[in-house]
């Protein structure tokens, strides 16, 4: 099956993205993440108002297989999650980049929070040399 890796986002070595509009950050985990996990049957976010900083751990995801945790791409205030994903984290598979995202952050300084990140053409190249 071919992974999609939108071009519009951002993303991490630890496989979640980013997509940044304006000061909001919508944040979820990648189809290759997703791909890698297996199905996923529990999903652990923050709380709206919990702040996130780059390089600690927000959330977990649970699948059959493993236990990962979750790492922001930007550092912000939470402002929403997506409750339906906690409910059902099964469906994070059927769109990860669109309904299965997982926050939305209000980040504080947009212009500099995605110099660490990865562009669509970055992350593939990474991503297919594990496979």
């Amino acid at each position: 099956m071919e992974l999609e890796y939108p071009d519009g986002l951002r993303y991490l070595d630890s496989h979640e993205y980013v997509r940044l509009d304006g000061e909001i950050a919508t944040i979820g985990i990648s189809a290759f993440a997703i791909d890698q996990l297996g199905e996923i049957v529990f999903l652990e976010l923050p709380d709206v108002g919990d702040a996130l900083e780059v390089g600690e751990s927000f959330g977990q995801v649970e699948s059959t297989k493993a236990v990962e945790d979750l790492y922001p791409p930007v550092s912000g205030t939470v402002i929403e999650r997506n409750q339906v994903m906690i409910d059902t984290p099964e469906l994070i598979a059927d769109d990860p980049y669109g309904d299965g995202w997982l926050i939305k952050v209000r980040v504080e300084n947009p212009d500099d929070e995605l110099d660490d990140t990865l562009t669509a053409t970055e992350y593939r190249a990474q991503v297919e040399g594990e496979d």
